[in-house]
C-alpha cells in the first residue's frame, strides 16, 4: 500500500482553505501536513509523522505557542476514556488499533489506519481548541 499516494487523494478531497502563508494557524499548518506528509518530511510511516508533530510541539511551546498541549488529555477523555500511561502517539494506537499487541509491527494497512485516525482527530482537536478562543 502506497501511504504517499493514500495521502495524496486525501488531499484533493480535504481541499484546505486559502491561508495567509505569512500567518496560518496551527490548525491550518498541521492540515496541510496532514494532507501530503511526505511533502514535509520526506516519506509518509507512523514513525516519521509522529517524529514531526513531537518537533512541532516542542518549537511551537518553545516559542510561546500552544502546539499540541491538551491533546493527550483530550483524547483520554474523549476518545479512550481510560486512563492510560501512554504518550499521545501511543493513545492513537489504543484507538485506531483495539486489538493491536504492541509488540508486532505494524502492517502497511495498520500504519493507513492509525495515520487517518491521528489527523481526524488531531484536526477535531485543534478545531475544539480553536472555537473554545
Amino acid at each position: 500500500m502506497d501511504l504517499d499516494a493514500h495521502f495524496a487523494r486525501r488531499a484533493r478531497e480535504i481541499e484546505p482553505k486559502p491561508m495567509n502563508p505569512d500567518s496560518p494557524t496551527e490548525r491550518e499548518y498541521l492540515r496541510r501536513f496532514a494532507a501530503r506528509p511526505g511533502v514535509y518530511i520526506g516519506f509518509t510511516t507512523v514513525r516519521g509523522v509522529t517524529c514531526f508533530l513531537e518537533g512541532y510541539d516542542y518549537a511551537a511551546r518553545r516559542s510561546g505557542g500552544a502546539g499540541l498541549d491538551g491533546f493527550r488529555d483530550w483524547l483520554l477523555a474523549k476518545h479512550l476514556r481510560r486512563e492510560s500511561n501512554f504518550a499521545w502517539s501511543s493513545v492513537i494506537k489504543q484507538i485506531a488499533l483495539p486489538d493491536w499487541d504492541f509488540v508486532t509491527d505494524l502492517s502497511p494497512e495498520q500504519e493507513l489506519r492509525v495515520l487517518d485516525v491521528l489527523f481526524d482527530l488531531l484536526d477535531q482537536f485543534l478545531a475544539e481548541r480553536e472555537s473554545a478562543r
